[in-house]
């Protein structure tokens, strides 16, 4: 089931080759020009009108409170759905990684100087490094400062949506469609609730040796907004879908997740931001009648979701943030910035 010209056309996802395009562009343009303002640009902080929520942004991607040196070691390992980095950022290539890593990081990264060295491990991770790192995604656990949170693989993850159905008009049923991979909570949602009336489920994909009567077409982001509830499980780390269901007017529904990224799942209130369920996936179906039956309630749930999304859109705030948070890795990990 490779996606054909025609659904890539439809599909409500942005065009890679634009992205990319960019990211080539912004490399003809000399680095020393990012350096020459960064001090400047960082100062802004100092009297922006949103300081203080922007250090407590900052704190929250990086809890590093106490300095760490990095090893001297260097390593350059690819894993099964991430890599391991340890080297200088000059080092860190187009070729070293899926292409939208590397230019995410260079977004940030060219503000400074390219022989300081980072730790980096971009890709799923779904455990916490044994050194300070820039992920994409961290575990939800207290000893996670090691994992540096940046806005990463942010061509795929952070999408929003203009949702013109009002959710009273969408259907009563909550919709599903991904890959299972090795994600144990989407194989017992399938397994639970493939064929049930309430759920409109399927995988998408090479099938990977499932019952085949899994394996349904892919829906558009469009043609999942017809649906009153968006299924968000999470796959190898966080769930990528749930940016933009947030941003819909349909309602995300999820157990409560073990890992996040830049959008801070962690900070997400259950039955405020997102309707949650058990982690056996039990109460499903209860708890879908019940926010049908109580719409005002479910509209509520909307209303705070947008709320919650809405503090992403400011891009001039959004990339202050980002390079608070390498400079407090550079100066946590004892580089002279």
């Amino acid at each position: 089931m490779s996606d054909s010209l025609l659904y890539k056309l439809r599909s409500g996802k942005p065009p890679k080759i634009l992205f990319f395009l960019k990211g080539y562009l912004q490399m003809c343009v000399p680095g020393c020009f990012f350096r020459m303002r960064r001090n400047n640009c960082l100062k802004q902080v100092e009297r922006h009108p949103d300081k203080e929520y922007i250090h407590s942004r900052v704190d929250y991607y990086n809890k590093m409170v106490h300095s760490a040196s990095l090893p001297d070691t260097v390593l350059h390992e690819h894993k099964r759905s991430y890599y391991i980095y340890l080297d200088k950022i000059k080092n860190f290539r187009p070729s070293t990684f899926h292409k939208a890593y590397y230019f995410d990081l260079q977004d940030v990264a060219r503000w400074f100087n390219q022989n300081f060295r980072i730790g980096y491990i971009p890709g799923d991770v779904y455990f916490t490094p044994q050194f300070p790192a820039i992920v994409k995604s961290r575990l939800l656990k207290d000893d996670n400062a090691n994992s540096v949170i940046l806005k990463l693989d942010k061509l795929r993850h952070f999408l929003f949506v203009d949702d013109p159905i009002p959710f009273a008009k969408k259907a009563d049923q909550a919709i599903f469609r991904g890959k299972i991979r090795l994600s144990r909570i989407r194989e017992q949602f399938l397994r639970m609730y493939f064929g049930s009336s309430i759920c409109d489920c399927g995988v998408v994909g090479r099938n990977e040796g499932y019952p085949e009567e899994w394996m349904k077409p892919k829906k558009t982001i469009r043609e999942h907004l017809d649906y009153k509830f968006i299924m968000a499980l999470e796959g190898n780390d966080v769930a990528s879908n749930l940016k933009w269901v947030m941003s819909s007017n349909s309602i995300a529904v999820m157990t409560r997740p073990t890992c996040e990224t830049w959008f801070m799942e962690g900070s997400l209130i259950p039955d405020y931001h997102y309707i949650q369920i058990k982690d056996d996936l039990s109460d499903l179906e209860e708890k879908l009648t019940y926010y049908i039956n109580h719409p005002e309630e479910a509209e509520q749930i909307i209303e705070h979701a947008h709320e919650y999304v809405a503090q992403f859109f400011d891009a001039k705030r959004e990339r202050l943030i980002s390079l608070l948070v390498m400079d407090k890795y550079l100066r946590m990990t004892k580089q002279n910035i």
